[in-house]
């Protein structure tokens, strides 16, 4: 992997090279040294110092300067990184693809989610209630299933945050079987509206969670995840099961 100079002079923060992801890349003195600040996965931080060595004769210094190319690569390494989910994580060695953002697209969903809600709460008409009601099971269920199937997985073991992930399952599983026994009843039962407000409130305790900072989108940024593939898979998956809703 090669970082021109130039560019980690001022664009590297938040890049990626074979160590990690840069968190800090600044010059020592002159161009002759270069010193790297990088997070390896969710194993913190680590300090990494070149010099125009590019034999690396002494074997200490992971990253060295090609005085002829003026460009910094690193030596090899004595530790291989884990192996990550395939296509799930940052690469180095290839552009990032365009797409949606995971997080971006499970927000998107949270927000939609809410909008109905609210027009829930706002509207008499049972009717419209029963409709509202089947849009957010039914988005509900498909945002659940993808992100258990690839989110949540690859949030896992980005971040070895257990507590995050298993608290976010166990209220999804939660809000499942409130949404099974809605999906079963009329607009007309008595305990409609009521089951209903209370997945509402389920819901938003969800999505604070989620969201909040040091939450599980924050710290899903802060990992390796490439989250523009992530969100290409989320999407796929999700259009796959809305297609099967709308078939049934």
């Amino acid at each position: 992997m090669l970082i021109n100079k130039d560019s980690i002079r001022t664009n590297a923060v938040g890049d990626d090279f074979e160590m990690g992801t840069i968190v800090s890349a600044v010059f020592e003195n002159s161009p002759e040294c270069i010193k790297v600040v990088a997070r390896d996965g969710p194993r913190g931080r680590r300090d990494y110092k070149g010099r125009r060595n590019p034999d690396n004769a002494t074997g200490k210094s992971p990253i060295v300067a090609d005085p002829q190319s003026s460009l910094v690569t690193r030596s090899s390494l004595t530790q291989p990184r884990k192996q990550h989910m395939a296509n799930a994580r940052k690469t180095a060695s290839s552009p990032r693809p365009k797409g949606t953002d995971a997080i971006a697209l499970l927000k998107a969903d949270h927000r939609q989610v809410a909008d109905w809600f609210s027009q829930f709460d706002n509207t008499t008409a049972k009717a419209k209630k029963q409709q509202l009601a089947s849009n957010i099971c039914q988005a509900l269920k498909v945002h659940a299933t993808i992100e258990e199937e690839i989110f949540y997985p690859a949030f896992l073991e980005a971040t070895e945050d257990k507590d995050l992930h298993h608290e976010a399952v166990v209220e999804h599983d939660s809000a499942k079987k409130l949404i099974a026994e809605i999906e079963k009843m009329s607009a007309a039962d008595d305990y409609f509206d009521a089951k209903v407000t209370v997945l509402s409130k389920m819901i938003k305790h969800h999505v604070k969670e989620e969201e909040q900072p040091g939450g599980m989108f924050a710290e899903a940024r802060k990992s390796d995840l490439d989250l523009q593939v992530l969100g290409e898979q989320l999407l796929a998956r999700k259009k796959e099961l809305q297609s099967r809703t709308k078939a049934a």
